[in-house]
């Protein structure tokens, strides 16, 4: 059963849900990634850099930075494949969960 973002981990696991809900997007991602039948120039970059987002989560709660860059990676290699297009924004979302970079604002610098 797929669980939506933000609920609980199951009854008796010490598993964050962040991580649950990274694992089930790449694991989605990975998915249709393999099944998608045009080769790109960069798809293996995608598939090493889904690898690694897995192990970060497998390892459990991974660093947001680190995150950040394999999700820029594999959106740099699959952006324009538009199949996959659900997949990679799920697991942006996924990635989102654990925040920001730090010490950067998404707002207006408050220098005048």
């Amino acid at each position: 059963m797929l669980r939506s973002v933000g609920q609980r981990a199951v009854a008796g696991s010490d598993e964050d849900p962040r991580v649950t809900e990274l694992r089930f997007a790449v694991a989605r991602l990975r998915r249709e990634l393999a099944a998608h039948p045009a080769e790109f120039p960069d798809r293996g970059i995608a598939e090493e850099e889904l690898a690694a987002l897995d192990a970060m989560a497998l390892g459990g709660v991974p660093e947001s930075l680190r995150l950040r860059r394999s999700l820029l990676l594999i959106a740099g290699s699959i952006g324009s494949v538009s199949a996959l297009t659900a997949r990679l924004a799920d697991v942006r979302n996924a990635v989102d969960l654990f925040g920001g970079p730090p010490g950067r604002s998404l707002g207006r610098s408050s220098e005048r």
